[in-house]
């Protein structure tokens, strides 16, 4: 094994510990409610107000009605893809690095997206999170389908523009639609 081989295994072995890491201290925290796709939260406002978060978590895909919002928890090594309705309703994707069992790999969630946005006319796509972590590859080939002895494409550095291109194709989309922005971690709330 080369090298370069080596660092590469032992940078996706990096992202994987971080995200076991992070998953076993999720596990170690109280359990919140659990939350299908597309369930509203109540938002903070006090007891008259009437603003809800729909709340979608890692390999979900939710929408927010017109002048609605959504609530992505726990963005770490993810990505959040929302797109903006012309109507100013919102629908979204939280693409996870790793499969969460029983949810949406990252090969599958722009389709998912895409269908569930239809023919509805788009504004704009907003791309946020773990950028960095992110090989433009990961939305064609999730991490998981490659077999033993496959080389697992690694980012040596972040990539905004692969990604948005990426993202665009995904969801049928023009490039100049979609905007990538590198967050730091935590929950991402978007109206």
């Amino acid at each position: 094994m080369n090298a370069i081989t080596t660092a590469k295994i032992s940078a996706v072995a990096l992202l994987v510990g971080a995200q076991l890491a992070a998953a076993t201290a999720a596990e170690a925290a109280p359990a919140p409610a659990p939350a299908a796709v597309g369930v509203a939260v109540k938002a903070p406002g006090g007891p008259h107000s009437k603003a809800a978060a729909v709340r979608i978590t890692e390999g979900q895909v939710g929408e927010a009605a017109p002048g609605g919002t959504l609530l992505y928890p726990s963005v770490t090594s993810c990505l959040t893809v929302t797109v903006r309705l012309r109507d100013r309703g919102l629908v979204g994707a939280h693409a996870s690095l790793f499969q969460v069992p029983g949810e949406f790999r990252s090969d599958r969630i722009l389709s998912e997206l895409k269908q569930r946005v239809g023919g509805r006319a788009v504004r704009a796509v907003e791309v946020r999170g773990a950028v960095g972590a992110w090989d433009p590859s990961y939305f064609t080939k999730a991490i998981e389908s490659y077999g033993d002895g496959e080389a697992v494409p690694f980012p040596e550095a972040p990539d905004p523009g692969g990604i948005a291109a990426a993202v665009a194709a995904g969801l049928g989309q023009p490039r100049a639609v979609v905007t990538v922005q590198d967050v730091p971690d935590g929950d991402q709330t978007v109206s």
